[in-house]
């Protein structure tokens, strides 16, 4: 996962990496499995020369692959948390 991110910030895309349904463009999910469980980053490149990874975790349920409601509105939040910071810096 950590790699993922890292080619995020040089601008490349991981091969692992896939578009997150919900939040249109530049916001991009890393999926990973690990002793068992999986984990989870959603991230956003939408900002010039910026990466904000706005939640990471282990999916819990044992059927289905859907993302909790809690955490699909938490990511929401993170990512107007993550616009509002990148424009108070002053950055195009």
């Amino acid at each position: 996962m950590g790699y993922a991110l890292g080619l995020a910030q040089l601008g490349a895309k991981h091969p692992n990496a896939k578009a997150w349904k919900g939040e249109g463009p530049g916001v991009m999910e890393i999926v990973e499995d690990c002793r068992g469980d999986t984990y989870r980053a959603v991230y956003t490149v939408r900002f010039a020369e910026v990466v904000y990874v706005l939640h990471a975790l282990r999916k819990k349920s044992k059927r289905g692959v859907k993302t909790p409601q809690t955490d699909v509105k938490l990511i929401k939040e993170r990512l107007k948390r993550a616009q509002a910071d990148y424009q108070s810096r002053g950055t195009p």
